[in-house]
């Protein structure tokens, strides 16, 4: 463990902060699965969530600033006016994925974020704002949901899905309208707000094929982002089409990230922890690895599971190089 890290996770103990202490104790068991120590990683996790269960509750003692309370105020979020659907669909803690397997730059960036929001009342105090608005750009599968995801568990904050089937609408002004509600409820509590494909309301006001009515709402949407300031929260905004983003969108985030698909080292990590949970047999890594040049996180994350459904359903118990190698040649078959 890291001096760094192991002196936080002290203070933390000494001042009984338990809310310091849950963060920290999640980032040991990160720190320790990204050494590949696994088992461990999984036997720290276990531990944390059996002591959060036997935990007595009481609501006099409940924080202020939990996920539970902040689900509280965000139940009134608007529906469509028209139709009554609800803008926004809420992920609850558990079923959140925050396990991210980035290259070193990339994973440093969102540390960055992340100690950043930590940190954002000291940094306040100096007249210094955390990074608020951020922008996650790549190709298909290669993890901005999964990012935006991480970032929500890392961060404590509830996370708001926008529903652009229910957001965006063909009435004249509507859409703009949905917006500006989304946006106005989701700045009273502290969230993150997460616009996936968010292309559908910025898309280059220069295009000559979209209509006035698709200019009118990215101009609406550049106010709001202008004017957008988060109650103690973040907005997280993702695209696979950043060439067909308007170019005024750009400067109105405070960090903008490429989520790159993953190397031969990263592959091989996703695969190996993917398939964790069962036995594995002798395997040619550097073939299997070049075998999939040009995978996405999410293709390679399904390789492995195909891979272990297959053992366990021929009742192998034990992934072997064959049952990789087809579970690859199903993925370029399905791609191609």
């Amino acid at each position: 463990m890291k001096a760094e890290l192991l002196k936080r996770l002290f203070r933390a103990i000494a001042s009984s902060d338990p809310e310091a202490l849950d963060k920290l104790t999640c980032l040991v068991i990160e720190e320790e699965r990204s050494k590949g120590h696994t088992a461990l990683a999984q036997q720290l996790e276990n531990i944390k969530s059996k002591n959060k269960q036997e935990k007595p509750t009481s609501s006099s003692q409940t924080p202020l600033s939990t996920p539970e309370t902040t689900l509280q105020d965000l139940q009134s979020l608007p529906t469509s006016k028209r139709f009554n659907l609800p803008l926004v669909t809420f992920v609850p803690r558990e079923k959140l994925r925050h396990h991210m397997i980035l290259p070193v730059m990339v994973e440093k960036r969102f540390q960055r974020i992340e100690r950043e929001y930590a940190a954002r009342d000291r940094l306040a105090h100096h007249g210094l704002r955390y990074r608020q608005k951020i922008l996650l750009y790549g190709s298909p599968g290669c993890g901005k949901t999964l990012g935006a995801e991480r970032l929500a568990w890392n961060t404590g904050l509830s996370l708001l899905k926008v529903r652009f089937d229910a957001m965006v609408s063909s009435f004249l002004g509507e859409t703009a309208s949905n917006l500006r509600l989304v946006f106005e409820k989701a700045s009273e509590s502290p969230c993150l707000l997460f616009l996936d494909e968010c292309d559908v309301i910025a898309k280059s006001r220069e295009d000559t094929q979209e209509v006035g009515e698709i200019k009118r709402v990215v101009n609406t949407f550049l106010q709001i982002l202008d004017e957008y300031e988060p109650n103690s929260g973040l907005l997280v905004a993702a695209t696979n089409l950043n060439k067909s983003l308007d170019t005024a969108l750009w400067r109105r985030f405070d960090d903008v990230i490429e989520i790159p698909k993953p190397g031969e080292a990263e592959l091989k990590f996703i695969i190996k922890q993917t398939l964790s949970a069962i036995d594995v047999g002798v395997i040619n890594w550097d073939a299997i690895v070049q075998d999939m040049k040009g995978f996405s996180a999410a293709q390679a994350v399904r390789v492995a599971q195909d891979a272990a459904k297959r053992a366990i359903l021929e009742r192998e118990e034990l992934v072997i190089q064959e049952h990789l190698e087809d579970a690859i040649q199903e993925i370029k078959v399905s791609f191609s």
